[in-house]
C-alpha cells in the first residue's frame, strides 16, 4: 500500500514539477498530500475521500 502511495506522490506530483529547492519541493508534497486526503476520491474507498471515511468511521 506504501509502495502504490510513493508512487502515485511521483506520478502527480514529483514528476510534473521541477524543483529549486528542498522548501519547494517539501510545500508542494505537503500541499498534494492535504488534496490527496481531504479531495481526491479513491477508488479503494467506493469513491470517497480518506478524510469522508475516517469521518463516517467516528
Amino acid at each position: 500500500m506504501v509502495e502504490r502511495l510513493i508512487r502515485t506522490i511521483k506520478e502527480q506530483c514529483l514528476w510534473m514539477h521541477n524543483f529549486s529547492s528542498l522548501p519547494e519541493a517539501r510545500n508542494a508534497i505537503g500541499k498534494w498530500l492535504e488534496f490527496y486526503n481531504n479531495e481526491r476520491p479513491h477508488q479503494a474507498l467506493k469513491m470517497k475521500t480518506p478524510a469522508e471515511v475516517n469521518a463516517l468511521a467516528a
